[in-house]
Order: structure tokens, then sequence, then C-alpha cells
């Protein structure tokens, strides 16, 4: 049996723990319930947004990793790129954490 929380529920536990720390969280797309990947766009006030993809590791365990960051210069590039990795999994859980320091969220995320 796979010991990992269902996708749904981290993504729900995700969005709430940003809003307890007064924050906003949003589902951009729906993913597969229980076992999609999860991309979370992090960023404070629309400004140094990152791309968190969850990963898994050599030893068995899955992190968030960061996979990339917007240029303030060329926003387009980061925001096709989301796009296309959007289409090219249709069953992964896109969403946006909006606070402070958000990358203290996934960073620190549950293998």
């Amino acid at each position: 049996m796979d010991e990992r929380l269902p996708s749904h529920i981290e993504v729900s536990g995700l969005i709430r723990a940003v809003e307890a720390a007064g924050g906003f969280g949003m589902v951009l797309q729906k993913g597969e319930k229980d076992a999609g990947v999860i991309l979370a766009l992090t960023t404070h006030s629309g400004k140094n947004t990152r791309l968190w993809e969850r990963m898994p590791q050599l030893d068995g365990s899955r992190r968030f990793i960061c996979t990339r960051e917007q240029d303030s210069e060329n926003r387009g590039e980061f925001d096709e790129y989301v796009a296309k990795r959007r289409a090219s999994d249709p069953d992964c859980w896109v969403i946006e954490l909006d606070v402070e320091n958000a990358e203290r969220f996934v960073a620190s995320g549950v293998d």
C-alpha cells in the first residue's frame, strides 16, 4: 500500500496552511484525485514567482523542487513553460500560493 497522501488532500492542506498564515491559495487546475503530480506556483503579491514540482528522489522520497523562477524582464517565457507543463500532463494539479515567504510551505513539504 502506498503511504503517501492523496493529491487532493495534500493540495487542500497546502491551501489551508497558506490561508491560515494570512495568504491566499487557489487551485488553477484540478488533477487526478489520488496520484496527480502537484505543481505549486509560489508568489508574494505577484512578485518573485517560482514553480515547484513534486519529484521522486533516488531515496524514494518525493520533495518539491524549484524548477523555474519568473524573470521580471520576460514573464511570458515563464507563463509559456507553465502552460506547456499543464498541457503535457492533464492529470497534474496546479496551485498558486500567494503569501509572504511562500516557499516555506513547499520546500519542507511532506514526503
